[in-house]
Protein backbone atom coordinates (compact mmCIF):
# COMPACT_ATOMS: atom_id res chain seq x y z
CA UNK A 1 0.00 0.00 0.00
CA UNK A 2 2.86 2.42 0.78
CA UNK A 3 4.24 1.81 -2.69
CA UNK A 4 0.89 2.73 -4.21
CA UNK A 5 0.73 5.90 -2.10
CA UNK A 6 4.17 7.07 -3.24
CA UNK A 7 3.26 6.33 -6.85
CA UNK A 8 -0.03 8.16 -6.38
CA UNK A 9 1.65 11.41 -5.39
CA UNK A 10 4.01 11.28 -8.37
CA UNK A 11 1.27 10.40 -10.84
CA UNK A 12 -1.10 13.09 -9.56
CA UNK A 13 1.47 15.79 -10.29
CA UNK A 14 2.21 14.33 -13.73
CA UNK A 15 -1.43 13.97 -14.78
CA UNK A 16 -2.29 17.57 -14.04
CA UNK A 17 0.96 19.29 -14.90
CA UNK A 18 -0.45 20.93 -18.06
CA UNK A 19 -3.77 21.90 -16.49
CA UNK A 20 -2.52 24.71 -14.29
CA UNK A 21 -1.85 24.73 -10.58
CA UNK A 22 -5.40 25.63 -9.58
CA UNK A 23 -7.20 23.04 -11.71
CA UNK A 24 -7.33 20.17 -9.24
CA UNK A 25 -8.43 21.94 -6.06
CA UNK A 26 -11.49 23.62 -7.57
CA UNK A 27 -12.12 22.92 -11.23
CA UNK A 28 -11.00 19.36 -12.04
CA UNK A 29 -11.74 15.76 -11.13
CA UNK A 30 -9.66 12.63 -11.62
CA UNK A 31 -11.57 9.42 -12.26
CA UNK A 32 -9.68 6.14 -11.90
CA UNK A 33 -11.04 3.95 -14.69
CA UNK A 34 -10.47 0.23 -15.11
CA UNK A 35 -9.09 0.11 -18.63
CA UNK A 36 -8.48 1.71 -22.00
CA UNK A 37 -11.45 2.22 -24.33
CA UNK A 38 -11.60 0.23 -27.56
CA UNK A 39 -12.59 3.39 -29.40
CA UNK A 40 -13.98 6.86 -28.75
CA UNK A 41 -17.05 6.15 -30.86
CA UNK A 42 -19.64 3.96 -29.08
CA UNK A 43 -21.30 3.18 -32.42
CA UNK A 44 -18.56 0.61 -33.03
CA UNK A 45 -17.89 -0.64 -29.46
CA UNK A 46 -20.07 -2.16 -26.76
CA UNK A 47 -17.82 -2.43 -23.70
CA UNK A 48 -18.70 -0.38 -20.63
CA UNK A 49 -15.12 0.97 -20.63
CA UNK A 50 -15.73 2.50 -24.06
CA UNK A 51 -19.16 3.81 -23.06
CA UNK A 52 -17.81 5.49 -19.92
CA UNK A 53 -15.00 7.21 -21.82
CA UNK A 54 -17.16 8.50 -24.64
CA UNK A 55 -20.95 8.48 -24.60
CA UNK A 56 -21.93 10.86 -21.79
CA UNK A 57 -18.76 12.92 -21.85
CA UNK A 58 -18.31 13.64 -25.57
CA UNK A 59 -21.65 13.13 -27.30
CA UNK A 60 -25.40 13.64 -27.23
CA UNK A 61 -28.27 11.60 -28.66
CA UNK A 62 -31.52 12.60 -30.36
CA UNK A 63 -33.44 11.51 -27.26
CA UNK A 64 -32.49 10.41 -23.76
CA UNK A 65 -34.02 8.25 -21.07
CA UNK A 66 -34.60 9.34 -17.47
CA UNK A 67 -34.21 7.25 -14.32
CA UNK A 68 -37.84 6.12 -14.55
CA UNK A 69 -37.33 4.83 -18.09
CA UNK A 70 -39.20 7.68 -19.81
CA UNK A 71 -37.98 9.00 -23.16
CA UNK A 72 -36.94 12.65 -22.82
CA UNK A 73 -35.72 15.30 -25.29
CA UNK A 74 -32.06 15.37 -26.28
CA UNK A 75 -30.77 17.01 -29.43
CA UNK A 76 -34.35 16.67 -30.65
CA UNK A 77 -36.71 18.85 -28.59
CA UNK A 78 -39.85 17.22 -29.95
CA UNK A 79 -40.95 14.40 -32.25
CA UNK A 80 -44.04 12.90 -33.82
CA UNK A 81 -45.00 9.37 -34.86
CA UNK A 82 -47.21 8.54 -37.83
CA UNK A 83 -50.53 6.79 -37.35
CA UNK A 84 -49.17 3.55 -38.79
CA UNK A 85 -46.21 3.71 -36.35
CA UNK A 86 -43.71 3.53 -39.19
CA UNK A 87 -42.49 7.14 -39.52
CA UNK A 88 -40.72 9.14 -36.82
CA UNK A 89 -40.07 12.85 -37.38
CA UNK A 90 -37.70 14.77 -35.07
CA UNK A 91 -37.28 18.53 -34.72
CA UNK A 92 -33.71 19.49 -33.77
CA UNK A 93 -32.56 22.19 -31.42
CA UNK A 94 -30.95 25.12 -33.17
CA UNK A 95 -27.60 26.65 -32.20
CA UNK A 96 -26.05 23.39 -30.90
CA UNK A 97 -22.27 23.73 -31.15
CA UNK A 98 -19.77 21.00 -31.95
CA UNK A 99 -16.46 20.89 -30.09
CA UNK A 100 -13.65 23.22 -31.08
CA UNK A 101 -10.40 21.32 -30.51
CA UNK A 102 -6.71 21.58 -31.35
CA UNK A 103 -7.30 19.32 -34.36
CA UNK A 104 -10.63 20.58 -35.78
CA UNK A 105 -12.62 23.82 -35.84
CA UNK A 106 -16.20 23.43 -37.07
CA UNK A 107 -17.70 26.23 -39.15
CA UNK A 108 -21.36 25.53 -38.42
CA UNK A 109 -23.71 24.27 -35.73
CA UNK A 110 -25.62 20.97 -35.64
CA UNK A 111 -28.18 20.35 -38.37
CA UNK A 112 -30.13 17.45 -39.82
CA UNK A 113 -27.23 16.42 -42.09
CA UNK A 114 -25.24 15.40 -39.00
CA UNK A 115 -28.00 13.06 -37.85
CA UNK A 116 -28.35 11.57 -41.33
CA UNK A 117 -24.57 11.14 -41.53
CA UNK A 118 -24.43 9.40 -38.14
CA UNK A 119 -27.08 6.83 -38.97
CA UNK A 120 -26.30 6.41 -42.67
CA UNK A 121 -22.80 5.37 -41.67
CA UNK A 122 -24.39 2.46 -39.80
CA UNK A 123 -27.14 1.58 -42.26
CA UNK A 124 -25.66 2.21 -45.71
CA UNK A 125 -22.89 -0.17 -46.78
CA UNK A 126 -21.95 2.26 -49.57
CA UNK A 127 -21.50 5.16 -47.17
CA UNK A 128 -17.87 6.39 -47.23
CA UNK A 129 -17.55 5.75 -43.49
CA UNK A 130 -19.43 2.47 -43.20
CA UNK A 131 -16.31 0.28 -43.39
CA UNK A 132 -14.06 2.65 -41.43
CA UNK A 133 -13.18 0.86 -38.21
CA UNK A 134 -14.12 -2.55 -39.62
CA UNK A 135 -17.71 -2.00 -40.71
CA UNK A 136 -19.15 -3.56 -37.55
CA UNK A 137 -21.78 -1.79 -35.45
CA UNK A 138 -22.43 -4.55 -32.90
CA UNK A 139 -25.35 -3.14 -30.97
CA UNK A 140 -27.28 -1.80 -33.94
CA UNK A 141 -26.67 -4.89 -36.04
CA UNK A 142 -27.63 -7.17 -33.16
CA UNK A 143 -31.01 -5.43 -32.77
CA UNK A 144 -31.54 -5.48 -36.54
CA UNK A 145 -31.59 -1.73 -37.13
CA UNK A 146 -30.28 -2.24 -40.66
CA UNK A 147 -33.32 -4.43 -41.38
CA UNK A 148 -35.76 -2.00 -39.79
CA UNK A 149 -34.93 1.50 -41.05
CA UNK A 150 -35.92 2.01 -44.69
CA UNK A 151 -34.61 5.57 -44.97
CA UNK A 152 -33.31 8.58 -43.06
CA UNK A 153 -34.28 11.84 -44.75
CA UNK A 154 -33.79 15.55 -44.02
CA UNK A 155 -36.91 17.55 -45.01
CA UNK A 156 -35.21 20.73 -43.80
CA UNK A 157 -32.02 21.70 -41.92
CA UNK A 158 -33.59 21.01 -38.52
CA UNK A 159 -35.92 18.10 -39.27
CA UNK A 160 -34.99 14.43 -39.56
CA UNK A 161 -37.36 11.64 -40.54
CA UNK A 162 -36.87 7.90 -40.03
CA UNK A 163 -39.12 5.66 -42.13
CA UNK A 164 -39.39 2.08 -40.91
CA UNK A 165 -40.28 -1.09 -42.76
CA UNK A 166 -42.59 -2.14 -39.92
CA UNK A 167 -43.77 -0.86 -36.53
CA UNK A 168 -41.23 -1.23 -33.73
CA UNK A 169 -42.25 -0.41 -30.16
CA UNK A 170 -38.62 -0.15 -29.05
CA UNK A 171 -37.41 2.26 -31.77
CA UNK A 172 -37.35 5.35 -29.56
CA UNK A 173 -35.49 3.50 -26.83
CA UNK A 174 -32.95 2.33 -29.42
CA UNK A 175 -32.29 5.99 -30.26
CA UNK A 176 -31.83 6.69 -26.54
CA UNK A 177 -29.16 4.04 -26.01
CA UNK A 178 -25.54 4.88 -25.27
CA UNK A 179 -24.61 3.80 -28.81
CA UNK A 180 -26.86 6.20 -30.74
CA UNK A 181 -24.51 9.20 -30.63
CA UNK A 182 -24.52 12.03 -33.15
CA UNK A 183 -21.30 12.72 -35.07
CA UNK A 184 -20.27 15.75 -37.13
CA UNK A 185 -20.80 15.35 -40.88
CA UNK A 186 -18.57 18.37 -41.48
CA UNK A 187 -15.74 16.71 -39.57
CA UNK A 188 -16.29 13.53 -41.58
CA UNK A 189 -15.99 15.43 -44.86
CA UNK A 190 -12.90 17.27 -43.63
CA UNK A 191 -11.19 14.00 -42.67
CA UNK A 192 -12.18 12.33 -45.93
CA UNK A 193 -10.48 15.07 -47.94
CA UNK A 194 -7.29 14.40 -45.96
CA UNK A 195 -7.68 10.60 -46.16
CA UNK A 196 -7.73 10.45 -42.37
CA UNK A 197 -11.14 8.83 -41.94
CA UNK A 198 -10.03 6.64 -39.02
CA UNK A 199 -9.58 9.74 -36.87
CA UNK A 200 -13.36 10.12 -36.63
CA UNK A 201 -13.30 7.30 -34.05
CA UNK A 202 -10.00 8.12 -32.32
CA UNK A 203 -10.00 11.94 -32.34
CA UNK A 204 -13.67 12.50 -31.56
CA UNK A 205 -15.79 15.56 -32.28
CA UNK A 206 -19.21 15.65 -30.64
CA UNK A 207 -21.64 18.07 -29.02
CA UNK A 208 -21.30 16.73 -25.46
CA UNK A 209 -20.44 18.58 -22.23
CA UNK A 210 -16.71 17.80 -22.55
CA UNK A 211 -14.35 17.80 -25.51
CA UNK A 212 -11.46 15.44 -26.15
CA UNK A 213 -7.99 16.78 -25.29
CA UNK A 214 -5.36 14.01 -25.21
CA UNK A 215 -5.11 10.26 -24.77
CA UNK A 216 -2.26 7.94 -23.92
CA UNK A 217 -3.27 4.26 -24.15
CA UNK A 218 -3.22 2.41 -20.81
CA UNK A 219 -2.28 5.64 -19.06
CA UNK A 220 -4.78 8.52 -19.19
CA UNK A 221 -7.48 10.43 -21.07
CA UNK A 222 -7.86 14.18 -20.66
CA UNK A 223 -10.98 16.21 -21.39
CA UNK A 224 -11.84 19.91 -21.37
CA UNK A 225 -15.16 21.54 -20.63
CA UNK A 226 -17.18 22.39 -23.74
CA UNK A 227 -17.76 26.12 -23.12
CA UNK A 228 -20.47 26.43 -25.77
CA UNK A 229 -22.53 23.42 -24.67
CA UNK A 230 -26.22 23.75 -25.57
CA UNK A 231 -27.41 22.55 -22.15
CA UNK A 232 -26.30 23.49 -18.64
CA UNK A 233 -22.48 23.72 -18.89
CA UNK A 234 -20.32 21.18 -17.10
CA UNK A 235 -19.25 22.44 -13.70
CA UNK A 236 -15.74 21.05 -14.19
CA UNK A 237 -13.17 22.77 -16.36
CA UNK A 238 -11.07 19.61 -16.64
CA UNK A 239 -11.66 15.88 -16.36
CA UNK A 240 -9.01 13.15 -16.29
CA UNK A 241 -9.50 9.41 -16.66
CA UNK A 242 -6.52 7.83 -14.90
CA UNK A 243 -6.42 4.30 -16.36
CA UNK A 244 -5.73 1.97 -13.43
CA UNK A 245 -6.63 -1.69 -14.13
CA UNK A 246 -5.82 -3.13 -10.68
CA UNK A 247 -8.72 -2.72 -8.19
CA UNK A 248 -6.28 -2.50 -5.27
CA UNK A 249 -4.44 0.34 -7.00
CA UNK A 250 -7.69 2.22 -7.64
CA UNK A 251 -8.64 1.85 -3.98
CA UNK A 252 -5.23 3.09 -2.86
CA UNK A 253 -5.48 6.13 -5.11
CA UNK A 254 -8.93 6.92 -3.74
CA UNK A 255 -7.69 6.68 -0.17
CA UNK A 256 -4.65 8.89 -0.84
CA UNK A 257 -6.76 11.42 -2.72
CA UNK A 258 -5.07 10.94 -6.07
CA UNK A 259 -8.40 9.84 -7.50
CA UNK A 260 -11.65 11.59 -6.69
CA UNK A 261 -13.87 8.82 -8.08
CA UNK A 262 -13.06 5.20 -8.88
CA UNK A 263 -14.56 2.67 -11.25
CA UNK A 264 -15.92 -0.65 -10.04
CA UNK A 265 -14.89 -0.75 -6.39
CA UNK A 266 -14.63 -4.36 -5.32
CA UNK A 267 -17.53 -5.77 -3.33
CA UNK A 268 -14.97 -7.07 -0.83
CA UNK A 269 -13.90 -3.47 -0.16
CA UNK A 270 -17.34 -2.30 0.95
CA UNK A 271 -16.59 -2.56 4.67
CA UNK A 272 -13.40 -0.52 4.34
CA UNK A 273 -15.10 2.11 2.18
CA UNK A 274 -18.02 2.47 4.58
CA UNK A 275 -15.65 3.06 7.51
CA UNK A 276 -13.79 5.92 5.85
CA UNK A 277 -14.98 9.40 6.76
CA UNK A 278 -13.38 10.80 3.58
CA UNK A 279 -15.19 8.51 1.15
CA UNK A 280 -18.82 8.37 0.07
CA UNK A 281 -20.51 5.29 -1.33
CA UNK A 282 -23.60 5.21 -3.54
CA UNK A 283 -25.58 2.01 -4.10
CA UNK A 284 -28.46 1.42 -6.48
CA UNK A 285 -30.40 -1.47 -7.94
CA UNK A 286 -28.91 -2.17 -11.34
CA UNK A 287 -30.59 -3.26 -14.57
CA UNK A 288 -27.98 -5.90 -15.28
CA UNK A 289 -27.32 -9.62 -15.30
CA UNK A 290 -24.19 -11.68 -14.86
CA UNK A 291 -24.35 -15.04 -16.61
CA UNK A 292 -22.53 -18.10 -17.90
CA UNK A 293 -22.89 -18.40 -21.68
CA UNK A 294 -22.50 -21.83 -23.28
CA UNK A 295 -21.21 -21.96 -26.83
CA UNK A 296 -24.01 -24.11 -28.21
CA UNK A 297 -21.97 -24.77 -31.37
CA UNK A 298 -19.32 -26.62 -29.34
CA UNK A 299 -20.18 -30.17 -28.21
CA UNK A 300 -21.28 -31.17 -25.63
CA UNK A 301 -22.92 -27.77 -25.09
CA UNK A 302 -25.14 -28.38 -28.11
CA UNK A 303 -27.13 -30.61 -25.73
CA UNK A 304 -29.52 -28.75 -23.40
CA UNK A 305 -29.22 -31.57 -20.85
CA UNK A 306 -25.51 -30.84 -20.45
CA UNK A 307 -26.16 -27.12 -20.06
CA UNK A 308 -28.78 -27.85 -17.44
CA UNK A 309 -26.46 -30.28 -15.65
CA UNK A 310 -23.84 -27.57 -15.25
CA UNK A 311 -26.48 -25.14 -13.99
CA UNK A 312 -27.54 -27.61 -11.29
CA UNK A 313 -23.90 -28.26 -10.36
CA UNK A 314 -23.13 -24.59 -9.58
CA UNK A 315 -23.81 -23.29 -6.09
CA UNK A 316 -24.94 -19.76 -6.92
CA UNK A 317 -25.63 -18.88 -3.28
CA UNK A 318 -21.94 -19.45 -2.60
CA UNK A 319 -21.06 -17.23 -5.57
CA UNK A 320 -23.24 -14.44 -4.20
CA UNK A 321 -21.52 -14.65 -0.83
CA UNK A 322 -17.93 -15.07 -2.01
CA UNK A 323 -17.91 -12.85 -5.12
CA UNK A 324 -20.63 -10.23 -4.56
CA UNK A 325 -20.42 -10.07 -0.73
CA UNK A 326 -24.15 -9.59 -0.43
CA UNK A 327 -24.40 -6.87 -3.11
CA UNK A 328 -26.41 -8.96 -5.61
CA UNK A 329 -29.54 -11.06 -5.86
CA UNK A 330 -29.94 -14.48 -7.43
CA UNK A 331 -30.97 -14.34 -11.08
CA UNK A 332 -33.72 -16.57 -12.41
CA UNK A 333 -34.07 -14.83 -15.77
CA UNK A 334 -32.03 -12.66 -18.05
CA UNK A 335 -34.40 -9.86 -17.01
CA UNK A 336 -34.07 -8.47 -13.48
CA UNK A 337 -37.21 -8.62 -11.31
CA UNK A 338 -37.56 -4.80 -11.50
CA UNK A 339 -38.36 -5.06 -15.22
CA UNK A 340 -42.05 -4.73 -16.12
CA UNK A 341 -41.69 -7.78 -18.40
CA UNK A 342 -40.17 -10.10 -15.77
CA UNK A 343 -41.72 -13.58 -15.63
CA UNK A 344 -41.95 -14.54 -11.96
CA UNK A 345 -43.45 -17.96 -12.74
CA UNK A 346 -40.24 -19.50 -14.11
CA UNK A 347 -38.92 -22.60 -12.32
CA UNK A 348 -35.83 -22.02 -10.18
CA UNK A 349 -32.67 -23.88 -11.17
CA UNK A 350 -31.51 -24.87 -7.72
CA UNK A 351 -28.15 -26.28 -6.64
CA UNK A 352 -28.61 -30.05 -7.09
CA UNK A 353 -25.42 -32.06 -7.82
CA UNK A 354 -27.33 -35.34 -7.93
CA UNK A 355 -29.66 -33.97 -10.60
CA UNK A 356 -26.57 -32.80 -12.50
CA UNK A 357 -25.11 -36.33 -12.45
CA UNK A 358 -28.40 -37.81 -13.67
CA UNK A 359 -28.56 -35.37 -16.58
CA UNK A 360 -24.96 -36.14 -17.54
CA UNK A 361 -25.78 -39.85 -17.52
CA UNK A 362 -28.81 -39.24 -19.77
CA UNK A 363 -26.51 -37.37 -22.16
CA UNK A 364 -24.01 -40.26 -22.20
CA UNK A 365 -21.42 -38.31 -20.21
CA UNK A 366 -21.49 -40.17 -16.91
CA UNK A 367 -17.67 -40.20 -16.99
CA UNK A 368 -17.64 -36.41 -17.24
CA UNK A 369 -15.80 -34.25 -19.74
CA UNK A 370 -13.38 -31.31 -19.97
CA UNK A 371 -13.93 -27.84 -21.36
CA UNK A 372 -12.49 -24.31 -21.33
CA UNK A 373 -14.17 -21.84 -19.01
CA UNK A 374 -13.33 -18.31 -20.14
CA UNK A 375 -13.16 -15.54 -17.55
CA UNK A 376 -12.76 -11.83 -18.39
CA UNK A 377 -9.60 -10.23 -16.98
CA UNK A 378 -11.42 -7.15 -15.67
CA UNK A 379 -14.19 -6.66 -13.12
CA UNK A 380 -17.60 -5.47 -14.20
CA UNK A 381 -20.66 -4.24 -12.33
CA UNK A 382 -22.43 -7.50 -13.10
CA UNK A 383 -19.37 -9.57 -12.03
CA UNK A 384 -16.91 -7.89 -9.66
CA UNK A 385 -14.41 -10.79 -9.74
CA UNK A 386 -14.73 -13.04 -12.82
CA UNK A 387 -11.54 -15.04 -12.15
CA UNK A 388 -12.59 -15.80 -8.57
CA UNK A 389 -16.02 -16.84 -9.79
CA UNK A 390 -14.43 -19.11 -12.37
CA UNK A 391 -12.34 -20.81 -9.66
CA UNK A 392 -15.43 -21.44 -7.54
CA UNK A 393 -17.37 -22.82 -10.51
CA UNK A 394 -14.44 -25.05 -11.40
CA UNK A 395 -14.50 -26.52 -7.87
CA UNK A 396 -18.27 -27.12 -8.06
CA UNK A 397 -18.05 -28.85 -11.43
CA UNK A 398 -15.23 -31.09 -10.30
CA UNK A 399 -17.65 -32.62 -7.76
CA UNK A 400 -19.79 -33.99 -10.61
CA UNK A 401 -16.87 -35.15 -12.76
CA UNK A 402 -16.52 -32.13 -15.05
CA UNK A 403 -13.08 -30.56 -15.52
CA UNK A 404 -13.02 -26.84 -16.29
CA UNK A 405 -9.80 -25.28 -17.53
CA UNK A 406 -9.89 -21.55 -16.81
CA UNK A 407 -8.81 -19.35 -19.73
CA UNK A 408 -8.23 -15.60 -19.67
CA UNK A 409 -6.46 -13.02 -21.82
CA UNK A 410 -5.96 -9.28 -21.78
CA UNK A 411 -9.26 -7.51 -22.45
CA UNK A 412 -8.73 -6.71 -26.13
CA UNK A 413 -7.54 -10.23 -26.95
CA UNK A 414 -10.35 -11.73 -24.88
CA UNK A 415 -13.00 -9.82 -26.83
CA UNK A 416 -11.38 -10.65 -30.18
CA UNK A 417 -11.37 -14.40 -29.44
CA UNK A 418 -14.96 -14.23 -28.17
CA UNK A 419 -15.97 -12.54 -31.40
CA UNK A 420 -14.43 -15.44 -33.28
CA UNK A 421 -16.43 -17.94 -31.18
CA UNK A 422 -13.39 -19.80 -29.86
CA UNK A 423 -14.76 -20.22 -26.34
CA UNK A 424 -16.55 -23.26 -24.91
CA UNK A 425 -18.26 -21.31 -22.15
CA UNK A 426 -17.67 -17.83 -20.80
CA UNK A 427 -18.61 -15.65 -17.86
CA UNK A 428 -20.10 -12.41 -19.10
CA UNK A 429 -22.97 -10.04 -18.42
CA UNK A 430 -25.10 -7.24 -19.74
CA UNK A 431 -26.15 -3.82 -18.53
CA UNK A 432 -29.32 -2.37 -19.98
CA UNK A 433 -29.16 0.97 -21.77
CA UNK A 434 -32.89 1.54 -21.42
CA UNK A 435 -35.80 0.07 -19.48
CA UNK A 436 -37.17 -1.69 -22.57
CA UNK A 437 -36.85 -5.49 -22.15
CA UNK A 438 -35.91 -5.87 -25.79
CA UNK A 439 -32.60 -4.26 -24.81
CA UNK A 440 -31.76 -7.43 -22.85
CA UNK A 441 -33.01 -10.11 -25.21
CA UNK A 442 -32.19 -8.98 -28.72
CA UNK A 443 -28.45 -8.22 -28.41
CA UNK A 444 -27.76 -11.37 -26.37
CA UNK A 445 -29.78 -14.18 -27.88
CA UNK A 446 -31.34 -13.51 -31.29
CA UNK A 447 -30.29 -15.08 -34.55
CA UNK A 448 -29.52 -11.57 -35.83
CA UNK A 449 -27.08 -11.01 -32.94
CA UNK A 450 -25.38 -14.28 -33.82
CA UNK A 451 -24.10 -12.70 -37.02
CA UNK A 452 -22.50 -9.75 -35.24
CA UNK A 453 -20.77 -11.28 -32.26
CA UNK A 454 -22.93 -10.15 -29.34
CA UNK A 455 -24.68 -13.55 -29.07
CA UNK A 456 -21.92 -15.32 -27.13
CA UNK A 457 -24.05 -18.46 -26.78
CA UNK A 458 -23.98 -18.90 -30.57
CA UNK A 459 -27.66 -19.86 -30.17
CA UNK A 460 -30.48 -19.32 -32.64
CA UNK A 461 -34.13 -20.21 -32.04
CA UNK A 462 -36.69 -19.04 -34.60
CA UNK A 463 -39.63 -19.27 -32.20
CA UNK A 464 -37.76 -17.10 -29.69
CA UNK A 465 -37.08 -14.53 -32.42
CA UNK A 466 -40.70 -14.65 -33.53
CA UNK A 467 -41.88 -13.81 -30.02
CA UNK A 468 -39.53 -10.85 -29.78
CA UNK A 469 -40.61 -9.56 -33.18
CA UNK A 470 -44.27 -9.91 -32.24
CA UNK A 471 -43.63 -7.96 -29.03
CA UNK A 472 -42.28 -5.04 -31.05
CA UNK A 473 -45.21 -4.98 -33.43
CA UNK A 474 -47.77 -4.19 -30.74
CA UNK A 475 -47.95 -0.96 -28.69
CA UNK A 476 -49.83 -2.80 -25.90
CA UNK A 477 -47.60 -3.36 -22.88
CA UNK A 478 -49.85 -6.17 -21.65
CA UNK A 479 -49.49 -8.04 -24.92
CA UNK A 480 -45.77 -7.33 -25.08
CA UNK A 481 -45.33 -8.77 -21.60
CA UNK A 482 -47.10 -11.97 -22.67
CA UNK A 483 -44.69 -12.40 -25.58
CA UNK A 484 -41.67 -11.70 -23.37
CA UNK A 485 -42.91 -14.15 -20.74
CA UNK A 486 -43.05 -16.89 -23.36
CA UNK A 487 -39.58 -15.91 -24.59
CA UNK A 488 -38.23 -16.27 -21.05
CA UNK A 489 -39.76 -19.75 -20.85
CA UNK A 490 -37.77 -20.78 -23.92
CA UNK A 491 -34.54 -19.47 -22.39
CA UNK A 492 -35.32 -21.27 -19.14
CA UNK A 493 -35.91 -24.54 -20.98
CA UNK A 494 -33.05 -24.35 -23.49
CA UNK A 495 -30.60 -22.52 -21.20
CA UNK A 496 -28.17 -21.11 -23.79
CA UNK A 497 -27.08 -18.81 -21.00
CA UNK A 498 -27.33 -19.51 -17.28
CA UNK A 499 -28.28 -16.35 -15.32
CA UNK A 500 -26.26 -16.05 -12.11
CA UNK A 501 -26.87 -12.68 -10.45
CA UNK A 502 -28.31 -9.19 -10.69
CA UNK A 503 -25.78 -6.90 -9.02
CA UNK A 504 -26.22 -3.65 -7.20
CA UNK A 505 -24.34 -0.76 -8.77
CA UNK A 506 -22.07 1.12 -6.42
CA UNK A 507 -19.73 4.02 -6.80
CA UNK A 508 -17.07 5.36 -4.45
CA UNK A 509 -15.83 8.94 -4.42
CA UNK A 510 -14.11 11.44 -2.15
CA UNK A 511 -16.01 13.62 0.28
CA UNK A 512 -16.58 17.01 -1.30
CA UNK A 513 -17.45 15.62 -4.73
CA UNK A 514 -21.12 16.10 -5.62
CA UNK A 515 -23.32 15.48 -8.64
CA UNK A 516 -22.30 11.83 -9.01
CA UNK A 517 -25.77 10.28 -9.10
CA UNK A 518 -25.82 6.74 -10.42
CA UNK A 519 -27.51 6.03 -13.73
CA UNK A 520 -29.57 2.81 -13.49
CA UNK A 521 -28.81 2.04 -17.15
CA UNK A 522 -25.04 2.09 -16.80
CA UNK A 523 -22.49 4.60 -17.97
CA UNK A 524 -21.02 7.43 -15.95
CA UNK A 525 -21.63 11.12 -16.56
CA UNK A 526 -19.49 13.93 -15.15
CA UNK A 527 -21.40 16.93 -16.53
CA UNK A 528 -23.09 17.54 -13.16
CA UNK A 529 -20.09 16.64 -10.99
CA UNK A 530 -18.23 19.29 -9.04
CA UNK A 531 -15.76 19.74 -6.21
CA UNK A 532 -17.05 21.68 -3.20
Amino acid sequence: MLGFIALAIITLTWLLRDYGQNTRPHQGIIYCSEGSPETFNPQIGTSSTTIDASTHQLYDRLVDVDNQGNITPGLAFKWSISRDQKSYRFKLRQGVNFHHTDFFRPTRTLNSEDVAFSFSRILDKEHPYHHVGGGQYPYFQSVGLDNLVMSVTTPDPFTVQFDLLRPDASFLTTLATDFAVILSAEYGEWLEKRRQQSYIDSRPIGTGPFSFATYRKDSYIKYRRHPAYWGPPAKLERLVFDITPAPSARLAKLITGECDVIALPSASEMTLLRKSEQIKLNLQTGLNVGYLAFNTQHPPFDDARVRRAIAHAIDRERLLAAVYFGTATLANSVLPPVSWAYNDALPVLDYAPETARELLQEAGLEQGFSFELWAPPVPRVYNPSPLKMAQLIKADLKKVGITAEIVSYDWQTFRRHLQAGRHDATLLGWMADTADPDNFFRPLLTCQALSYGTNRAQWCDFEFDRLLNSALETPSRIQRKAYYSDAQKIISEQLPIFPIAHALRFQAYRKGITGMDLNPYGGIRFADAERN
